[in-house]
Parts: C-alpha cells; structure tokens; sequence
C-alpha cells in the first residue's frame, strides 16, 4: 500500500498551439535553465503557488517563461505518475490553448527558461519530462474536439475565404479531407457569414467569396447541442 506523503507538489503545464497559413500548427516550448534537464526542451510550466489559483498559476508560468498572454485556457488532464519527476513526486495539471502564432513572435524568455521558441508539431525536440506524452494527449485532444466543436475559428483572420478553413481543419488533422462534404456540413450549420466581399485567387482562377464567424450562431448551436462531426 502507497504510504501517505506530505510532500506531494502540485504544477500547472501549458500546450500553446499556434497556427499560421505559411507554418502550419506549431506548439511552443521553452529550454530549461535549471536541472534537471538542464538545456532541455520543455512545455512551459511550473509549481502552483500558495494561495494561487490553477488558472493564476498557468498564466503566470507562461508570462514568466515566454512573455505571452494568453486569455483562454482550457484544461486537458491530470499527470500524476509517480517518477514522472526525479526531484519528487509531482502532479500537474495541464491546460492547452490555440492561438494564431503570427501574434505572439516576441518571445521573452525569463525566470528558470533559457529561450522560448515555436515548433512545428511535425519537427519537435527531446522533450524533458513526460513532456512528450502530455503534448502526444493535447494533439489527440485538440485533433477530436475540432472534429465536433469548430474551435479553430479563432485561427483565422476576422474575414477569410472558404479554402482557407479547409487549410486550418487539414492541418489540425494532419489529414486530408472529404471537401464537398466539408463545405456542404459547415454551410449547413449557418455557421459562416458571406460578407459580400470578394478574395482574389491564386493565378487565373476566379474570385472566392468571403466569409465570416458568426459567434452567436455558434453559441445557439451549442445550447441546442449541435452535432458536428467532420
């Protein structure tokens, strides 16, 4: 039978996905300052302070590691293993957001991280810690809820054409999808807003109409329990 132990600590970690046209999804990461995994790459993070808040502490930690701001994080899961730390045992609780990356360029490492710096999914580092188990569920966790909640939204410009949230939902899924039935299933759900307004198209092809989010569509849809699945 486990013994009971006083000195169990408790840490928040934040999974910051961003996405751009041009880069696809990235994840940012901070290297280690300090032992243990000194100069190793790490999801940023750190221990809840007394009197602190999980949300305090997360934001927090993201500010002191790499000088963003990020104002909604959602929590993913707990990390409780034992070992899963070699200074002691550590739980964290682990929070992911999405973010468009071109906003958050200025980076400002500081406290116990070196450097803070976007990867893409598809081209990450050793990761310190069960970093890379925790990142393996925030991927998985973001590649489902996208498939029946359009999270992704937030990623685009305010107005975008069509092809352009057919780019996102690819590279979210790292998969192609089905494009008719894509873009029947989205325009079904009066989701999207044709704004009268024109993109002009890559070479000699014709004009794309515009589109934007309707937010309160979306919170109707959700009291309603809309049924999205791609």
């Amino acid at each position: 039978m486990p013994e009971r132990s006083p000195d169990i600590k408790v840490a928040v970690d934040a999974i910051v996905f961003g996405y751009s046209k041009s880069d696809g999804v990235s994840v940012l990461l901070i290297r280690r300052k300090y032992p243990p995994f000194k100069n190793s790459w790490a999801i940023p993070g750190g221990f809840v302070l007394q009197g602190e808040s999980l949300e305090a502490a997360v934001k927090r930690e993201l500010m002191e590691e790499t000088g963003i701001t990020v104002h909604y994080l959602e929590q993913l899961y707990s990390f409780g293993e034992p070992g899963r730390d070699p200074r002691q045992h550590i739980i964290s609780i682990a929070y992911f957001a999405l973010v468009k990356s071109s906003l958050f360029q200025q980076l400002k490492a500081s406290t116990d991280a070196e450097e803070a710096q976007w990867f893409s999914i598809n081209k990450l580092p050793a990761l310190a810690f069960d970093h890379k188990h925790i990142l393996q569920v925030a991927i998985d966790r973001v590649r489902a809820k996208i498939r029946y909640q359009p999270i992704g939204f937030e990623l685009l410009d305010k107005k975008f054409p069509f092809a352009d949230l057919e780019k996102l939902y690819t590279a979210l899924l790292d998969r192609d999808i089905d494009r008719r039935n894509f873009t029947k299933k989205i325009l079904s759900l009066g989701l999207l807003e044709d704004t009268g307004e024109l993109a002009a198209a890559a070479g000699a092809g014709r004009p794309s109409k515009v589109y934007q989010f309707n937010k309160k569509r979306y919170q109707q849809l959700l009291k309603e329990g809309m049924h999205f699945e791609i």
